[in-house]
């Protein structure tokens, strides 16, 4: 109930965000959800990070040009991929699930759901499996027909990002710098992180020498262990020590116990001067469903920027390629509405 009231305030009704509404596909493709959630929860059952990798393809889509799918889009010769830009490069994964999802929605309702679509539900579908919120999913999004590999070098929030570095990069896209920012850093709640995205806070941070002040001297003691100085940057770590797999509060958690694992989850607790966020951190840290309620608003509000509607771009027949390149391949190549 609450989550739905959320909902209408935030889109005020179906034409909102131009073209998007949830009942978009009602009609062309009805099981669109269920069959992104099956090939998400049979993905599970072999791999519990999906859900939080499939949830950052979605964030990192939309600080690009808006959720338009250009982040699934390979390198050709007129397209330099997204998928090699800094944030992206051997770190996005789950793009083989999505393409699962394409295929069986295309044998299903043929040049329909568009992959930016996809990314939507499946980043909502990931939560709910996690055990977080639902929420109704303005659609009617399409894709684009080109990548931009150095917008998403310049948008994308790092993971040694300070606050006020953070704070500018959800505002440039059109986010608000608080309670976006820290209701979408919450979704850092599951999944995990590399070494090589840390490490400096372990040994040499801001190179003093020295770890990072901030972190709490045992769970620093345990990142040291898993990462060794010299060892395997890829080895990975658990951003919600907690409850790795689980949906939940616990993040906020750990940033008041000092135990956020990247620097730009910390910074937003450790930031001196920081009322505004810090005061949200103690929010979501007691009160779950206050966490919940904003997390709902911000991903409606980061799931419409700057949205492809109408005539504008394309639906994708695969999710890697635009149309045009897929044309004289053996597949039938089928006209998108």
């Amino acid at each position: 109930m609450v989550v739905a009231l959320f909902y209408a305030f935030l889109v005020g009704g179906p034409l909102a965000y131009g073209q998007l509404t949830p009942t978009f596909y009602d009609e062309t493709c009805p099981y669109v959800i269920s069959i992104i959630r099956g090939v998400i929860a049979e993905t599970l059952i072999l791999d519990p990070r999906i859900g939080a990798s499939l949830i950052r393809l979605h964030f990192h889509d939309c600080f690009v040009n808006g959720c338009d799918g250009s982040i699934l889009l390979d390198k050709t010769a007129t397209i330099d991929t997204e998928k090699e830009a800094f944030a992206n490069n051997n770190s996005a994964r789950g793009f083989d699930v999505v393409d699962i999802m394409k295929e069986r929605l295309e044998g299903v309702c043929p040049g329909t759901v568009s992959c930016a679509d996809i990314l939507v539900i499946a980043a909502e579908e990931s939560v709910v499996l996690a055990g977080g919120p639902w929420w109704p999913i303005p659609l009617g999004r399409r894709d684009s027909l080109t990548a931009n590999r150095t917008a998403a070098n310049a948008f994308i929030p790092g993971p040694r990002d300070t606050l006020e570095r953070l704070r500018s990069r959800f505002t440039v896209v059109g986010l608000n710098n608080n309670t976006d920012l820290v209701a979408l850093s919450g979704a850092h709640t599951f999944g995990r992180a590399q070494c090589r995205t840390f490490i400096d806070r372990l040994y040499n941070f801001n190179s003093t020498g020295l770890p990072d002040p901030t972190l709490d001297t045992t769970y620093l003691a345990t990142l040291q262990q898993l990462c060794p100085q010299g060892g395997n940057g890829t080895v990975l770590a658990d951003l919600d020590p907690t409850t790795p797999d689980g949906f939940d509060n616990n993040y906020f958690s750990n940033l008041q116990a000092n135990k956020g694992l990247l620097q730009s989850d910390q910074e937003l607790f450790s930031t001196p001067g920081a009322d505004d966020i810090i005061e949200l951190v103690d929010i979501f840290s007691t009160d779950e469903t206050a966490f919940f309620e904003s997390f709902v608003e911000s991903m409606i509000r980061m799931g419409n920027l700057s949205p492809l509607t109408g005539t504008e771009g394309e639906i994708r027949l695969n999710c890697r390629a635009v149309n045009a390149d897929l044309a004289g391949k053996d597949s039938v190549l089928v006209s998108s509405v």
